[in-house]
């Protein structure tokens, strides 16, 4: 059956759980908007990733998703049954997404035909085969639209930019001086939410983080999860060792706190993560050190971005762990990561001056 958008009033898109991944997925939110100018657009997003979409003009209204037992489930079916929805688009692949929109009966269902759910949707879609698109995880997104019915062709989407980062830079701006901070500082990302084969060595961003400050006469801002706590607390300890002021914002920040402090920063340098995507797509000065995972589908998409990564016969592994001996990361030297750093923020600088 041929795709009508005019079937749909009211349109509700499950977000993906992870902030890497919704990031990567915003040209495909920004796409349904164009299929459906006229639309309300609900997103339904985990707490997490929810201030991420707040900042999104595309979209009319965030619906947290909190539900946990099976008794939250059915309650949160029945407040989207009230809603009326036309329509669900699930970036989502969990079978979870899909029996929410069944049971909140959601007339149309579109979404990949995977992890056992292409009954409970009524458009199951064929996930894409290697090779069948462009590489770049966002452009799995915006294949469902386009097997979908919704697209012809892919947008040209060159590089994913936030809304609002000019905003964010100065309430960012103005949370450092409350902070006694007045010059841009240097923020570092040591953790990696996936495993610690993604991450580079700790005192090797103390190092850069450290170098970057004092050329800067400026303060190093570490961030992570509350679970990083531990880890980012080790690193700032061997920035401050260095005489460079340190601050560890481990688990201190929620995740809209996060994007202004990072859209304030000088240069952001950091593992494959959900802050890599978020600070390429401000805009700021992106350093991302990939070893075991693989830029070209995962990484930042920025025009200020650069990849650092040396060459290792077993990388990408795409493991949790390393099984060996953590070569593409150990390959990986200061120097190079530094000179990076310094060679995409002049180049940012020149380009805003």
């Amino acid at each position: 059956m041929e795709f009508n958008p005019s079937s749909m009033s009211r349109v509700m898109v499950r977000a993906t759980n992870w902030l890497g991944d919704a990031v990567m997925s915003l040209p495909a939110i920004r796409a349904i908007r164009g299929v459906f100018p006229q639309a309300h657009l609900a997103v339904v997003a985990k707490p997490w990733v929810a201030d991420l979409y707040a900042r999104e003009k595309s979209i009319d209204r965030v619906i947290p998703y909190t539900a946990k037992t099976f008794g939250d489930k059915r309650a949160f079916a029945a407040r989207l049954r009230r809603e009326r929805f036309d329509g669900a688009i699930l970036l989502q692949n969990a079978f979870d997404a899909a029996l929410m929109a069944w049971m909140a009966g959601i007339p149309e269902r579109i979404g990949y035909r995977r992890d056992g759910r292409g009954f409970l949707l009524t458009r199951a879609i064929a996930v894409p085969e290697p090779g069948d698109i462009p590489r770049h995880e966002r452009f799995y997104y915006l294949e469902l639209l386009r097997r979908a019915g919704m697209l012809e062709r892919f947008p040209t989407t060159p590089a994913i930019s936030l809304g609002g980062a000019d905003a964010a830079r100065e309430c960012g701006a103005q949370r450092l001086r409350e902070m006694g901070i007045h010059k841009p500082p240097i923020g570092i990302s040591p953790g990696a939410a996936y495993g610690n084969a993604k991450r580079w060595l700790p005192e090797r961003f103390a190092e850069v983080a450290a170098r970057l400050a004092g050329a800067n006469e400026t303060a190093v801002l570490v961030f992570g999860s509350a679970a990083e706590r531990q880890l980012c607390e080790a690193v700032t300890g061997s920035i401050r060792a260095a005489g460079t002021e340190a601050r560890n914002l481990a688990g201190e920040t929620s995740l809209s706190e996060f994007i202004d402090l990072a859209a304030a920063c000088r240069v952001f340098v950091t593992n494959d993560s959900g802050a890599m995507h978020i600070a390429s797509a401000l805009g700021v000065p992106t350093v991302a050190v990939f070893g075991a995972t693989d830029d070209s589908t995962t990484g930042p998409t920025g025009l200020n971005s650069r990849i650092v990564r040396e060459h290792a016969e077993c990388s990408p592994c795409l493991l949790r762990e390393c099984p060996i001996d953590h070569r593409c990361m150990t390959r990986v030297s200061v120097d190079r990561v530094t000179q990076a750093a310094i060679t995409i923020g002049a180049a940012t600088v020149r380009e805003r001056s």
